[in-house]
């Protein structure tokens, strides 16, 4: 399998002179862990993820080092620390020179390079363009476990996934983290919806794009009264036969 055939798209992108404000809200809104961070000219020039924000110190969560650990590390990082956890501009606390790869890059060597860089998450590019995002935590796991039990993608179902792409993401009901996956003409679905007509209305769009066999709903629904996640139906039925 290659980056393209499992990638999600499109990306949500932020500047690096915007806020560190609007970034925490884009990510919020669209229920996202990273946010590749684009110039003027659409180059990728960082990434800024969750992780950016633990130390701030809007919630009191500074680092505090005793003397003797600051003098061993010098001025330098304590200055760097500073910018990190004051900065009001994406540039001023985003991760330069990120990790990324193409989208012909192999799930083997998606799976390896997340494990020896310890990133949680790639940018996918064409040129100097993000195209998609991998992210460990909703694919890794499980596209590597059904690769192992099901042919690659033919070049018809990469066709098939990008007319349901295509047909889904222009609506706006279209889950976040909108993911497509198709072999042997099998679709699976996964994001995060808001409401259940979202759900249907998804699947239902997958089921009339043609040379579609079947539908696999993935979709996890995110409850905004208590913030938790909960399975699709299907999951929690397969959950409950293992």
């Amino acid at each position: 399998m290659r980056a393209h055939q499992i990638m999600t798209k499109p990306v949500a992108t932020v500047a690096p002179d915007a806020a560190i404000v609007d970034a925490a809200n884009t990510m919020l809104d669209r229920h996202i862990s990273g946010l590749p961070v684009v110039d003027a000219s659409g180059k990728l020039v960082g990434i800024v993820s969750e992780g950016d924000f633990i130390r701030r110190t809007e919630i009191g969560t500074g680092r505090r080092r005793g003397r003797w650990l600051q003098f061993i590390l010098g001025p330098g990082k304590s200055a760097s620390d500073f910018v990190h956890e004051h900065g009001r501009r994406i540039a001023e606390v985003m991760t330069e020179s990120p990790v990324t790869i193409t989208e012909d890059t192999s799930l083997a060597d998606i799976a390896d390079l997340m494990e020896r860089k310890n990133v949680k998450r790639l940018p996918v590019l064409r040129g100097d363009e993000v195209v998609g995002m991998i992210t460990r935590a909703n694919l890794l796991q499980a596209v590597a476990s059904l690769a192992h039990q099901v042919p690659d993608p033919t070049a018809d179902d990469d066709h098939i996934r990008s007319r349901i792409v295509h047909a889904i993401e222009k609506t706006d009901w279209c889950p976040s983290g909108l993911n497509v996956i198709v072999r042997d003409r099998i679709a699976h679905l996964s994001g995060v919806i808001l409401d259940e007509e979202a759900r249907q209305a998804a699947v239902v769009a997958a089921e009339n794009v043609e040379g579609v066999a079947k539908v696999h709903d993935h979709l996890r629904w995110f409850d905004t009264i208590t913030g938790t996640y909960l399975n699709s139906p299907e999951d929690d039925e397969l959950a409950k036969a293992g």
